[in-house]
């Protein structure tokens, strides 16, 4: 027996992905739901040899599925997740709302995988932000063998994080630029298309924006609040696949040597890391699929214990719906879903 389904935010990108993922790692399902709201119901979406329909959640009985993968924004999560949660099914949540609720657990697998055991207080689930999965995949290993002290990240976040608008304003910009000028920014706050923008989302009080802040509270919810982090997230023009530049220093010492054997070893991770012109990973390489890519693993002469590399992930595989997945079949395999018994 599989379980019921639901997929809520099926017509975006993550959530499209999402069910393309269900299909492609055979997550038993026995009836799939794609749900939307009011402006896309009939939309149809696919599901393998499948065509789904979309419904309208305002409709929608929750309490008749066991799961439910949610692709949607911050402000409508914080409304549906907790009346569907209210429900019975387990929430799995995308969306920046319930990561830093300290009843929510915030979980990529590789990462803490045991704080799936208390997902019952709330029935909600958390998915990190995207430049933060990648991130603790690659820190983890090398956490656990010598201790991290500091952690300096520069983001280069493809348009596909700021969704579907966001890469028809890279392909519009990008094809008008030698004929008629590029269109003006809509999604964006300056041009993209043969730019980079040093700012993502909404600035603080500090200076830095809530996308930096992002990365460093979900590092430090999920893998040590005692690692300090600092960041620089920058949008630039790639259509999918953010990449990231990190600069470590360890309390204990490590070689780049071992650091590569270690993330050899590691769940989730692949090292491409050669001294040639194409020893490396690049964005549109890591494009479609599923691990995360380290690369340009060396040492930091600079610091004593310190360490660079390169990390590359596709955002809405790993980033996004891949996670989300993968946390369903850690529910799965640890027996946390309740299965519905219906009439």
């Amino acid at each position: 027996m599989g379980y019921r389904v639901a997929v809520v935010g099926a017509t975006g990108n993550v959530g499209r992905e999402m069910l393309n993922i269900l299909e492609e790692v055979n997550f038993p399902v026995e009836k799939i739901h794609a749900i939307a709201s009011r402006k896309s119901i009939g939309m149809e979406v696919n599901f393998g040899d499948q065509i789904l329909r979309c419904e309208d959640i305002a409709q929608f009985d929750f309490s008749r599925v066991d799961l439910v993968l949610m692709s949607v924004s911050g402000t409508f999560s914080k409304e549906w997740s907790p009346k569907i949660a209210a429900a019975g099914p387990i929430v799995i949540d995308n969306s920046s709302a319930w990561r830093m609720d300290p009843d929510v657990p915030l979980i990529v697998p590789e990462v803490n995988p045991d704080d799936a055991e208390w997902a019952n207080r709330k029935n909600i689930i958390a998915n990190p932000n995207c430049s933060t999965v990648q991130l603790v995949v690659a820190l983890k290993p090398l956490h656990d063998r010598a201790r991290i002290k500091r952690v300096v990240v520069s983001t280069y976040q493809s348009v596909s994080g700021a969704g579907k608008e966001g890469m028809d304003e890279l392909f519009d910009q990008t094809k008008n630029v030698f004929v008629l000028g590029a269109t003006p920014p809509k999604k964006f706050p300056k041009q993209i298309a043969f730019n980079v923008i040093p700012f993502i989302g909404k600035f603080e009080d500090d200076g830095y924006t809530d996308e930096e802040q992002k990365m460093w509270n979900e590092t430090h919810k999920m893998l040590d609040p005692a690692i300090k982090l600092t960041v620089t997230c920058v949008r630039v023009p790639v259509m999918v696949g953010h990449s990231e530049a990190v600069n470590i220093e360890f309390h204990e010492p490590l070689d780049e040597d071992e650091a590569r054997d270690i993330l050899r070893e590691s769940p989730g991770l692949i090292v491409i890391d050669q001294h040639n012109d194409t020893g490396y990973m690049t964005p549109k390489e890591s494009q479609g699929e599923f691990p995360v890519f380290v690369s340009r693993i060396r040492n930091d002469p600079t610091v004593e214990n310190g360490l660079n590399m390169w990390v590359v992930a596709d955002n809405l595989r790993k980033g996004a719906a891949l996670n989300a997945v993968q946390i369903a079949e850690l529910l799965h395999e640890r027996g946390l879903i309740r299965q519905k018994t219906l009439a």
